[in-house]
């Protein structure tokens, strides 16, 4: 597959594979590169060293949040300080252009009340037919374990049947975002859950080899793609749907599969504190059970309003924008 057009095809490249052979993740990196590339091209750029003017030039041609900007030019940035560390370039052309200022992001958190809600409509979606039963139940254990256990939408899809531990009542994450292993305990609800689905498994397909724990067709994997449509079904379903909206500088997002791990860390920490516990003792606990790498992934949650808060500083903002 051909990713790269100009003149820097092959570094670029070869960048990619660097990156491969360090256990990273691509996905990300590569789209960043590929709009950068296909600047690159348009512009007709000539073979050579590229100026720091060119990057501001690339900056303002993007026509997308400041955000996003800043993401690209930072990949594109690593991109250039490996090509200084092969000695290509003598310095690094990106490095002294300083960041966009981003709007503040709120993200979209449920409630605990509207995950039960949530959970609720995706169950009422479960079709009755054998084949169509068994793989909307994979779909609802799927939603359950990111809600309940404040998983991201890859890691319950990637679960085979071996990392679940019956007896223990605990799943076993395999090397995920951050390259991370854990082992957590579920609820006895989601346990119940992950029971009955079992046993319907046994009986509909008894002679299934499929590895996967929420088993497709044949030997496939659940996909993440029919888990976000029935996500984004069920939150029609009960009234939640609301699209992104920028106010002034700050982004209200819409609610996404991502939502009921925010939904998750954040009803957590406030459990704590109703129960008079300071949050900051669960953060260590907290850190573990949701595969955070570093710490401060898990303090961000401290500064996350809740539901109830959110939908305050909306309408506010929203009484504001029309105040002007």
């Amino acid at each position: 597959m051909k990713n790269f057009e100009s003149f820097l095809a092959s570094q670029l490249n070869e960048f990619i594979v660097y990156r491969q052979n360090l256990g990273y993740a691509t996905k990300n990196i590569l789209s960043h590169l590929k709009t950068f590339d296909r600047y690159v091209k348009e512009k007709r750029v000539a073979p050579g060293l590229l100026p720091p003017s060119f990057f501001l030039e690339f900056r303002a041609a993007l026509k997308i949040e400041s955000g996003s900007i800043n993401s690209i030019l930072y990949t594109v940035q690593y991109f250039f300080q490996y090509l200084l560390r092969k000695d290509d370039y003598t310095q690094n052309p990106v490095k002294g252009i300083p960041p966009l200022p981003e709007n503040a992001f709120v993200p979209f958190i449920f409630s605990p009340e509207q995950i039960d809600q949530l959970l609720d409509a995706v169950c009422k979606r479960i079709r009755k037919t054998p084949k169509l039963f068994f793989k909307d139940l994979s779909v609802y254990i799927a939603i359950s374990l990111m809600a309940r256990c404040g998983l991201r939408i890859k890691e319950p899809l990637w679960l085979r049947l071996n990392h679940y531990r019956s007896r223990e009542r605990t799943i076993y994450i395999e090397k995920t975002k951050f390259k991370k292993d854990r082992l957590i305990p579920v609820p006895k609800s989601v346990a119940a859950d992950i029971e009955n689905y079992l046993a319907v498994r046994h009986t509909l397909r008894a002679e299934d080899q499929n590895p996967y724990l929420l088993a497709s067709f044949q030997l496939g994997r659940l996909s993440d793609n029919r888990v976000r449509f029935v996500f984004h079904q069920a939150v029609k379903d009960i009234g939640l749907h609301q699209p992104r909206q920028i106010i002034g500088n700050t982004t209200f997002a819409s609610p996404t599969p991502h939502s009921v791990r925010h939904s998750f860390a954040v009803n957590t920490l406030k459990s704590t504190k109703e129960r008079g516990i300071p949050p900051d003792n669960a953060l260590p606990v907290l850190a573990g059970y949701m595969g955070h790498k570093k710490y401060k992934h898990t303090i961000k949650y401290l500064k996350l309003v809740d539901a109830q808060q959110r939908h305050g500083l909306f309408a506010f903002a929203t009484s504001k924008q029309e105040d002007i």
